[in-house]
């Protein structure tokens, strides 16, 4: 029977993840506390519109796939605190609030980091800086499109991607909130209709094409994987492609949707 193995959210888009035994996804499909903060660049610390929703292109942002250097960061964030506490190979970068002091110690210690790393030139480009941290810390919304989602992965399909690398690949490359283990290899990428894990029910929305943010390591910051390329000569994809897309709320039994899933709780799809 498949289950789910890890859970995890991001607090901050593009830093650390979070692992967690249980995870609340919201009715509009979020996961409670994923994506609450943000580095934004300086022309882009208010939301595009897209479709009448919100919309936070990662582009116009520090993400992994052009900061591919972030990943070496380890980020913690006290919801209970409000604080953010950064660390670089086991030395404090900086630790603070969300005030506007603390804003701008955080934004002042992101950028002095990634100012010293090959992704500099990058972040010197036209309107980028001075960085903006955006979000109030409770509220999830910098996901990479504008409708609320959650995200899954087989392990089996990771491990199928490393063995044709060859290179062992951590799931952490792919800041799924959900991976789960007992199906084949792309067995995800089949499904369609209602899913249900433990006792949320979800509909499959659609594959997750992937981007640059993958080949990071995700310890050393190192881009030492060319999974694109792999996933789409040696699996005959069309586009990079490697998980799913999940939104709650849309099967007529369920009503609204959402809830709790946990780790060990079963996954029923078709």
């Amino acid at each position: 029977m498949p289950r789910v193995v890890a859970l995890s959210r991001y607090p901050v888009k593009g830093l650390t993840a979070e692992p967690l035994e249980s995870m609340l996804v919201q009715p509009d499909g979020r996961v409670a506390g994923d994506r609450v903060l943000a580095f934004r660049f300086a022309d882009a610390a208010e939301p595009e519109d897209r479709d009448g929703l919100d919309y936070w292109p990662k582009a116009k942002g520090l993400a992994l796939q052009d900061f591919p250097a972030l990943a070496a960061l380890r980020t913690s964030y006290d919801d209970a605190s409000a604080r953010i506490r950064i660390e670089f190979d086991g030395t404090l970068l900086v630790e603070a609030g969300l005030d506007p002091d603390g804003r701008a110690r955080l934004v002042q210690a992101i950028t002095d980091f990634v100012l010293t790393t090959s992704d500099a030139r990058r972040l010197q480009r036209p309107g980028r800086l001075p960085l903006v941290l955006v979000g109030d810390g409770e509220t999830s919304r910098f996901q990479d499109r504008p409708q609320g989602y959650v995200s899954v992965h087989s392990r089996a399909s990771v491990e199928a991607l490393g063995e044709e690398l060859p290179l062992r690949i951590d799931d952490r490359r792919f800041r799924s909130n959900v991976v789960i283990d007992g199906v084949d290899a792309w067995d995800e990428l089949d499904w369609t209709g209602d899913v249900r894990i433990g006792d949320v029910t979800f509909r499959a929305a659609g594959p997750i094409v992937r981007c640059l943010a993958t080949h990071a390591n995700p310890d050393t910051g190192e881009r030492d994987a060319k999974v694109l390329t792999t996933l789409t000569r040696a699996f005959d994809q069309q586009e990079p492609t490697l998980g799913r897309l999940l939104l709650p709320g849309w099967s007529s039994a369920e009503g609204e949707g959402g809830g709790v899933i946990r780790i060990g709780d079963e996954v029923h799809a078709h």
